[in-house]
């Protein structure tokens, strides 16, 4: 997957020499789940690993754990690196930033802060990725699928192409896709629906967020709320995933079962 989205990092002369070191010491060892050396966490975060050292530097991101010459980096990085992108994105400078943070840290809130984001941002998708060759998915779709379909795809997202290899983000949407090919359904009107879900997916979640964050959050936002009011709000957020999922489901099954038995009908000749 890292050879996927390496042009998203700096290249090797962004890396200083321990950096440089901890990747040829371990390039043969397998990813450790919430670890990350320092150019993972930058590609984690969607940062430049520059960035990432300028704020080490500027004492927003405090320093990362050592185990012999290798930095190890945690989740706890990652959500504050997120955080401070955030902030940088809503115009705050990055003077601005640290003083903010040190008021969070002074005032007990920032543990909780963190706490939120990591209860508003994780664990909403989760998928299976797929890579391949080129080659191997035009054999997987035969001659049902064309080179615009792919180029398509992932302008949609559901695939990213790096040279002659393609990672589909999930497995699920992959093997579902070729489910409705193998049925006869035409990819182009496949990738027509798919288009449409994620348009009408995306106003569905504008309308859930903004019911959490009028309602839940408030008008006043993040930044005066006390530890336990940012507490509150993260125990709603862990709650909200499960009852936004359980809502769209059941309510698309609703309208397919109306829908199905409409079409039967009308197959039929006979009126419901």
């Amino acid at each position: 997957m890292s050879s996927l989205v390496r042009d998203d990092v700096d290249g090797v002369d962004d890396v200083d020499d321990e950096s440089g070191q901890e990747g040829r010491e371990g390039g043969g060892t397998a990813a450790v789940p919430g670890r990350y050396r320092r150019e993972e966490l930058a590609l984690a975060a969607g940062v430049k690993v520059r960035n990432l050292r300028y704020y080490q530097e500027r004492g927003l991101l405090p320093p990362p754990r050592r185990e012999g010459r290798i930095a190890w980096y945690s989740e706890d990085h990652l959500t504050r690196l997120r955080l401070i992108s955030d902030l940088l994105g809503r115009g705050y400078t990055v003077n601005g930033i640290g003083e903010l943070l040190h008021a969070w840290e002074a005032g007990g809130g920032l543990s909780q802060l963190l706490g939120l984001e990591r209860a508003m941002t994780r664990d909403w998708v989760q998928e299976d990725p797929v890579t391949m060759t080129l080659a191997e998915l035009a054999e997987l779709f035969g001659p049902a699928a064309t080179a615009e379909d792919t180029r398509r795809a992932a302008r949609l997202g559901y695939v990213r192409i790096d040279g002659d290899r393609v990672t589909h983000r999930s497995r699920r949407l992959l093997e579902a896709t070729l489910t409705l090919v193998r049925q006869g359904v035409p990819l182009t009107e496949i990738l027509d629906a798919g288009d449409l879900v994620q348009t009408q997916a995306a106003a569905l979640a504008d309308r859930f967020v903004g019911l959490f964050r009028r309602h839940v959050i408030g008008p006043d936002g993040l930044e005066h709320l006390s530890a336990t009011q940012l507490d509150h709000i993260s125990s709603a957020a862990a709650t909200l995933r499960p009852v936004a999922g359980e809502v769209v489901a059941t309510e698309f099954a609703r309208a397919m079962a109306r829908r199905m038995e409409d079409e039967v009908a009308e197959l039929l000749g006979t009126e419901r």
